[in-house]
């Protein structure tokens, strides 16, 4: 039934984090923070999501995210609710199959 996956970072905890789902079903990808288990959209994007192997990229410089999608910047945003660097993740959505490939974390 659900169609999507993401990238979670600056995870401090269950209730605290960034997130940037990509739903195929809603044909978007957003951009939110968590935090103390409220979810705040900070930014979105839409377009094509499905289809079979795509490229999600997050940079996060202090208060400046940038989501990438297939290599071009979809996202450029600011946020100062989480600065320290935390965890990074995947993530799905409820039913969703979903496959990783080549998970890269690099400091800017």
């Amino acid at each position: 039934m659900d169609q999507a996956c993401g990238l979670v970072f600056r995870y401090l905890d269950e209730n605290n984090y960034y997130i940037t789902p990509a739903n195929a079903l809603e044909g978007n990808v957003r951009l939110y923070h968590v935090k103390d288990g409220r979810r705040t959209q900070i930014a979105s994007w839409s377009g094509a999501v499905t289809g079979n192997w795509h490229e999600l990229r997050v940079d996060a410089r202090e208060d400046r995210i940038q989501v990438h999608w297939d290599g071009s910047q979809i996202i450029d945003a600011t946020d100062r609710t989480f600065t320290a660097p935390g965890k990074v993740g995947v993530w799905t959505k409820a039913d969703s199959v979903t496959y990783f490939d080549d998970l890269t974390i690099m400091p800017l």
